[in-house]
C-alpha cells in the first residue's frame, strides 16, 4: 500500500497553497491529504486539536506509513501535535521554512493590535525568548528534515532579523534539535513550497531520509 503525506499550510494561507506539492507527491504515488485550518483564529493548541481531528479521520490503513510535509507555522503546530500525540504509523516529516526558535518580529511587534490582528491568538506563542511555545517543545524524536530559504525581498523585516533570512524567518531560527537533514537556498518565504528544487528535496527526504548535495 502506498504511504501517506499530509500537508499542513502557513499562517494567513490555505490548503491552496500547498496545491503544487501535493500534485508533485501525487506524481510520486503518495496518498496526500492536503489539509486546511483556521490558522488566524486560534492558539497553537486550539490549532492542534483542529488537525488532530482531521488526522484521526484519514482514510489510511494503520500500517500505512503517515508522513508530513509543512509550511512555516504548520510545522509548530504538528511540533504540538507530536508532542502531545503517539502516531505509531509516524513517518518522515519536512518542514518548509518553520520558525522552530520563534520569530525576531514577534518580539518587535507581538504588542501592536494591527500586528494581532494580521497574526491572531498564535502571534505572541511564537517569539524567541526560551520560554515561548516553539522553545518549550523540544528536540525532534522523529526524522525531520528542514528546508530554509535565504533570500528575501522585503525593506522592512529583512533588516530586523539577524542573519540570512526569508523575510520572515532567520536560517539559524528554522533549526531543531533532533534534525535528521537541513539545507538552505535561495528561497522566499512566501513561495518556498512552489520552488522546483524545494518539491525534489521533499520527495528525496520522504523518500530517502535525507537531501541531496545537489538538485537538478
Amino acid at each position: 500500500m502506498n504511504d501517506a503525506v499530509v500537508l499542513l499550510h502557513g499562517s494567513g494561507r490555505s490548503l491552496h497553497s500547498m496545491s503544487r506539492m501535493a500534485k508533485a507527491l501525487a506524481q510520486h504515488n503518495y496518498k496526500v491529504f492536503n489539509l486546511g485550518y483556521p490558522s488566524r483564529r486560534l492558539s497553537i493548541e486550539g490549532l492542534s486539536d483542529f488537525i488532530g481531528n482531521q488526522i484521526a479521520e484519514l482514510n489510511v490503513d494503520q500500517n500505512t506509513k503517515i508522513h508530513f510535509v509543512t509550511h512555516s507555522l504548520g510545522g509548530i503546530v504538528l511540533r504540538f501535535y507530536l508532542k502531545s500525540n503517539h502516531l505509531p504509523n509516524l513517518g518522515r516529516v519536512v518542514m518548509l521554512a518553520p520558525p522552530n526558535q520563534g520569530l525576531e518580529l514577534v518580539d518587535i511587534f507581538g504588542q501592536n493590535p494591527i500586528f494581532d490582528w494580521l497574526i491572531g491568538p498564535v502571534g505572541n506563542q511564537l517569539g524567541t525568548n526560551p520560554d515561548s511555545l516553539p522553545n518549550s517543545l523540544g528536540p525532534a524524536d522523529y526524522p525531520v528534515g528542514i528546508i530554509a530559504g535565504n533570500i528575501s525581498i522585503n525593506p522592512f523585516f529583512s533588516p530586523l532579523i539577524p542573519g540570512a533570512d526569508d523575510g520572515r524567518v532567520s536560517v539559524s531560527g528554522a533549526k531543531l534539535a533532533g534534525m535528521a537533514d537541513f539545507c538552505e537556498g535561495p528561497y522566499m518565504h512566501t513561495f518556498i513550497m512552489y520552488y522546483r528544487h524545494v518539491v525534489q528535496q521533499t520527495i528525496n527526504f520522504l523518500e530517502q531520509g535525507s537531501f541531496q548535495a545537489t538538485v537538478r
